[in-house]
């Protein structure tokens, strides 16, 4: 069984999770290259909502309406909350829903995701310098969020 933090990405195919890491990778590369404007990126990530957020405003909006809609015009109208519920049970014990796909195609993350960006770009800046054994910026980068591949490949592909 996944643990917490990775349930929505073990739930979720292969080819959506190296698109969301190569998109990552592509955005550090840019800002090691850019690095004037690390400050202004890390702010937008500190307000971006991950997934799990998102799918529990949809699901608390949908629930409240269909309550209201069933209390006001039509019992049948209280499927929709019933339904809510079950697709966030089914969330919390698997780490998938049926909205889950729908929201990753719109280009939400999960927090580990967005947390990747987040230090790797802290690195990239210089947060930490005093990490052992990386000969650059964006091997410390990659290291610092545990990606797979290291962003100095993305890099030097593009120069």
């Amino acid at each position: 069984m996944a643990t917490a933090a990775d349930r929505v990405e073990s739930q979720t195919a292969a080819s959506i999770n190296k698109k969301i890491e190569d998109e990552t990778i592509t955005t550090i590369a840019y800002y090691v290259e850019n690095p004037a404007e690390i400050e202004a990126r890390l702010r937008e990530l500190q307000s971006e909502w991950d997934i799990e957020r998102t799918l529990q405003a949809n699901a608390a909006t949908l629930a409240f309406l269909g309550t209201v809609l069933g209390t006001l015009f039509a019992r049948r109208f209280l499927m929709l909350p019933a339904a809510v519920s079950a697709f966030l049970f089914q969330h919390a014990t698997q780490g998938w829903c049926p909205p889950l796909p729908i929201l990753l195609r719109l280009g939400f993350r999960t927090s580990r995701e967005i947390a990747r960006e987040y230090y790797a770009l802290k690195a990239v800046r210089g947060d930490f310098d005093k990490v052992k054994d990386a000969t650059n910026k964006t091997q410390a980068a990659s290291r610092a969020v545990g990606l797979r591949r290291t962003v100095s490949r993305k890099v030097e592909q593009d120069t």
